[in-house]
């Protein structure tokens, strides 16, 4: 358990880590309260990028200015325009122990992932890619509407029958860190079979969570050539969506992949379909407190702060919400879904995460209605799930307090269980009174 105290202690460090960033430090206090955290954090980034904006005011997609490289931190960037050729090199976000690592930054998540998805095809042609449940539903979407040569299995069990069986055609395994816990553990056992690719996308694990290390570990066992990739914006700049960033990271990939194989050529069509989507990161997203020691150590507290408190909900809702809870036990322990006696569509859940948010939010609650998570604040957004196709309530967990995230669980338990009856009792209305209402 943390005291209010020391939260607000651990705070006030990353507060300093950002604002020591700054040419001209801001003056600074502990913070007394979750809000003066919030607060402050995001006034602190908006300083940052507005410092950084003013002081390279010449700088633009074209490198007329800079003949030599663009520095941010602990990061250099050389190109002659950014979204053709953007070169970067600085620390990794990932740790020493993943390996030889080379990797290509994007504008985001998405951006990632679609790329090395056509990037793949091009090079393997006509391919079997698994989908294991829970995997990120616009991933699927990408790869059903715009990746023709990849045939997706998308398996309604863990592991389905013949799937592991190899095919004429190449075979690539999509690991995603958003499935639940008993799908990616299985997941990872099915990789016996020995894809010919394993894309791990680690978003919704810490960059030094010992799972990547582990997925690292079996890849390397059964030789297996493995890519990761990330969206930075949700884990990797201490809650406070710096900027929308994400990743390919090809690890050890001469050492892995075979002379003469053609998967060789994959990191540069991946570079080939990042320039030609335009998907190529903006060096002023890149936090400039990435690769301090601190930052390290901060980073991996918040991660422990916020799965401590994920179990607490988990097992908190599996007792105060009998028959009402969706998903308890993702694998990455960041969020969990609460379900509703009556099915849910998108619209209805979405009204409902934000009634829900902003009803407690005014009692004083730390929760916002946002479509992320990782913020300083717990986040209530609707959840569709791709293998059941239901709608659900998601809570992104933050890593408060353990005496308020408590609190938080029981008002949001309280104010579902509320919403449940009086939809049960009138089901006709769209929209339902305040569970706090009097």
């Amino acid at each position: 358990m943390e005291s209010v105290q020391a939260y607000l202690d651990r705070k006030y460090q990353e507060l300093r880590l950002i604002n020591d960033c700054l040419r001209h430090p801001l003056p600074l206090t502990c913070p007394r309260s979750v809000s003066e955290v919030i607060r402050h954090k995001f006034q602190l980034t908006a300083a940052l990028k507005a410092e950084h904006a003013l002081h390279d005011w010449n700088v633009t997609e074209t490198a007329w200015a800079h003949p030599g490289q663009q520095r941010i931190g602990p990061f250099e960037f050389r190109y002659d325009y950014q979204r053709a050729d953007l070169d970067v090199r600085g620390p990794s976000f990932y740790e020493r122990e993943c390996g030889a690592i080379d990797t290509i930054y994007t504008a985001s998540g998405m951006a990632a992932i679609s790329a090395l998805l056509l990037a793949s095809a091009r090079v393997t042609g006509r391919a079997d890619i698994v989908v294991l449940p829970g995997a990120y539903g616009e991933t699927q979407e990408f790869i059903e509407g715009y990746a023709d040569r990849l045939r997706m299995i998308a398996l309604k069990r863990p592991l389905e029958e013949g799937a592991a069986r190899r095919s004429a055609s190449s075979r690539i395994m999509l690991l995603d860190s958003s499935a639940s816990a008993s799908a990616f553990d299985a997941g990872l056992q099915s990789t016996k079979s020995a894809p010919d690719l394993l894309i791990f996308d680690t978003t919704c694990f810490s960059s030094a969570s010992g799972r990547i290390r582990w997925v690292l570990g079996r890849a390397r066992e059964l030789a297996i050539p493995v890519v990761m990739v990330r969206s930075h914006t949700k884990l990797d700049s201490l809650g406070a969506e710096y900027g929308r960033l994400g990743s390919v990271t090809f690890v050890n990939w001469e050492r892995n992949v075979p002379r003469g194989s053609k998967l060789r050529e994959l990191p540069v069509e991946t570079r080939n379909a990042v320039r030609l989507l335009g998907g190529a990161a903006l060096p002023a997203h890149f936090p400039p407190y990435i690769g301090a020691p601190l930052y390290r150590e901060l980073t991996n507290k918040r991660i422990a702060a916020i799965l401590r408190n994920s179990r607490r909900a988990s097992r908190y809702f599996a007792t105060a919400l009998p028959g009402l809870t969706a998903e308890l036990h993702f694998v990455h322990g960041l969020y969990v879904t609460i379900g509703s006696q009556q099915p849910l569509d998108e619209a209805t859940a979405r009204r409902t995460a934000a009634e829900m948010s902003n009803d407690l939010a005014r009692t004083g609650l730390p929760i916002q209605h946002a479509g992320s998570f990782g913020f300083d604040f717990a986040g209530a957004e609707w959840f569709h799930n791709p293998t059941t196709d239901r709608y659900s309530i998601r809570i992104a967990v933050s890593d408060l307090p353990t005496t308020i995230w408590d609190d938080l669980d029981e008002a949001i338990a309280r104010w579902w269980s509320t919403h449940q009856r009086r939809r049960l009792e009138n089901p006709s209305h769209r929209s339902m009174p305040s569970a706090f209402s009097t």
